[in-house]
């Protein structure tokens, strides 16, 4: 594995049967970029991702995260990792205090690290007035960003976004690229699924995926050249095309 590579994927497939959700998927993720994984729902994008983050097992292919294989280092990958899914993974029925303290524990912080990141967190996010509130009771642009806040809490190394931003007005969608800026300016990579094209031209390179297949993979600016496109969304439709004539 190179040293520059936190994420390397050579070949991964994933069937369901006699449906191939992720077909011979290859890539390298380097350390400390935003890297995005973009496709329309149904891509094969959460598939995937739930394969680096070692929660399911690929069918074939080799697949390295921070040089750990995750056939067989699992456990040792989800503990250098964060995790963020588009359903957010925070408990409604406990409060935001709460389900800091439960995360970072499960993260095996000590009781005195997690007095002090939770008290620096809330500040940061200026909920420290609504600590005690029930995660359902509060906006979803706040759950939002408190999740995010969350799956790097421990300082993983990597974190998986996985359509983050789903559901969201454009101002909360901004001010949380804002959270992952900072985030990659603290040397977390940021692994990032989404199917809104604008947000393709904030990450350093982005993968579009068609069809369970990585089709393209470059900088933002790049694959606009190859393209001859004004956006990634011009990029993408002339994608899929190529890709629906492909099936005919």
């Amino acid at each position: 594995m190179s040293d520059n590579n936190i994420i390397e994927v050579r070949n991964l497939v994933k069937k369901f049967g006699d449906f191939t959700a992720n077909d011979n998927l290859s890539f390298d993720v380097r350390k400390g970029e935003i890297f995005g994984f973009l496709g329309a729902n149904g891509a094969g994008k959460t598939t995937a991702i739930r394969i680096l983050c070692g929660l399911s097992f690929p069918s074939s292919g080799e697949i390295k995260i921070d040089g750990l294989d995750v056939y067989t280092q699992r456990e040792l990958i989800k503990r250098r990792i964060g995790y963020m899914s588009q359903k957010f993974s925070l408990y409604e029925d406990l409060t935001i205090f709460e389900n800091i303290r439960f995360f970072a524990a499960i993260y095996g912080m000590s009781r005195s690290e997690i007095k002090q990141r939770t008290a620096e967190l809330l500040d940061r996010l200026n909920i420290t007035h609504a600590k005690n509130r029930l995660i359902r009771d509060i906006p979803l642009g706040w759950k939002q960003k408190l999740a995010f806040s969350v799956a790097v809490f421990h300082n993983p190394v990597l974190v998986f976004l996985d359509e983050p931003t789903g559901g969201v007005d454009p101002i909360t969608r901004r001010q949380f690229w804002e959270l992952i800026y900072e985030s990659a300016l603290q040397g977390i990579t940021v692994f990032v699924t989404t199917h809104y094209m604008d947000e393709a031209e904030y990450c350093d390179r982005i993968s579009i995926m068609v069809d369970g297949r990585i089709e393209a993979l470059d900088s933002p600016d790049g694959l606009k050249n190859t393209y001859k496109a004004n956006d990634i969304n011009e990029v993408f439709i002339k994608l899929a095309r190529e890709g629906n004539n492909n099936h005919d």
